[in-house]
């Protein structure tokens, strides 16, 4: 249910309203837009009459929301949700693109990824540190070490970085080095990890799960905005098909789809939804020119020796040239990249 208060209400009518929803045993969620302040009451509201908060001085309407995700519903939030990552935002009229090895493997490595995607035009490093793979005698990842790298190419570079969390029991390690918790695919429905993810304040990405419906990722989202975490990010990276000559099958229609029903920020990830570096420019265009807020993609300075996913990573002057191709399509459509910061200056 939400409550939409008067433009003129003041913060005594609305502090008045929000004591009525937890009187009534629900959980309220603020949004105070630049057109109006909405006030959600989240819970089991079929029951409860709307008059009983119709009556209250300050409110213009109720209304029930109709989906079953409430706080990620453009119904209950109009309004694009735009937020800060060091040096850039994420949502609106920006693009941000995040780039990155898929698994952290060396200093020399990860270093001198970063400082190419960041001369690129990249505005987030990833790197996955954990990697639990399909077979158990596969490269499982590097750990601390591995964030403990990444960290120190976050000091040279600037750059934010981007790792995948695995389990709940990681999130202490995580916090301590990492800017945003990237949910995997397979943890899309790991909802114990994602009620843990909700209780932080960290920027998630939340990719969608292989063979998961739309709703079902809104639902998973709604988990961590449920925690009180509005800083959410949606991603599409291909879902699983009958279709066998790519990884995955690049599902284009999520992006406008979910702009349409959610206001939280949407990427694709072009590497995983194709599978082959000589896709991934041409989907990552695509991505743009259907809306999408933001790119994921995979990058890696010898992609032939790479430990994990060497063929869907595009080596460092491909990634440029993608790069500047985004850029012309994201004008075309009205937006821009996120501005990079500056290297930072060590003494």
């Amino acid at each position: 249910m939400m409550i939409i208060m008067k433009s003129n209400a003041t913060p005594q009518e609305v502090e008045h309203v929000i004591e009525h929803i937890k009187d009534a045993g629900l959980s309220v969620h603020l949004s105070q837009g630049v057109e109006a302040t909405i006030i959600g009451a989240i819970g089991e509201t079929h029951d409860l009459p709307t008059d009983q908060f119709e009556v209250l001085d300050g409110v213009e309407m109720v209304q029930r929301i109709t989906q079953p995700y409430k706080l990620a519903s453009r119904q209950f939030h109009p309004e694009n949700s735009i937020f800060p990552l060091d040096g850039f935002t994420v949502g609106g009229e920006v693009i941000s693109i995040i780039a990155g090895p898929c698994a952290v493997e060396s200093r020399s490595q990860i270093i001198d990824t970063a400082y190419a995607i960041k001369e690129a035009g990249a505005s987030a490093l990833r790197g996955g540190v954990f990697k639990p793979r399909t077979s158990p005698y596969a490269f499982q990842g590097l750990g601390e070490e591995g964030l403990e790298l990444l960290a120190e190419a976050r000091d040279l570079t600037g750059l934010p970085i981007v790792v995948e969390i695995m389990s709940q029991v990681q999130i202490d390690l995580m916090l301590k080095y990492v800017d945003v918790l990237q949910v995997g695919a397979r943890n899309m429905q790991n909802f114990n990890l994602l009620q843990v993810i909700g209780e932080t304040q960290m920027p998630v990405l939340l990719k969608r799960g292989l063979s998961a419906s739309i709703e079902e990722l809104l639902m998973s989202a709604e988990y961590i905005l449920a925690g009180g975490n509005n800083q959410v990010i949606l991603c599409e990276r291909g879902i699983r098909t009958f279709e066998t000559t790519t990884r995955n099958t690049t599902d284009i229609n999520a992006i406008p789809v979910l702009k349409n029903l959610t206001h939280l920020p949407v990427f694709l990830d072009p590497s995983h939804s194709t599978g082959h570096f000589d896709y991934v420019a041409a989907i990552a265009r695509a991505a743009v020119a259907a809306g999408a807020d933001g790119l994921i993609v995979e990058v890696h300075p010898d992609p032939v020796h790479a430990l994990s996913d060497g063929r869907q990573s595009l080596k460092p002057e491909k990634f440029a040239a993608m790069v500047k191709q985004v850029g012309q399509i994201a004008e075309v459509m009205g937006h821009r990249l996120a501005s990079v910061s500056p290297f930072p200056v060590h003494g």
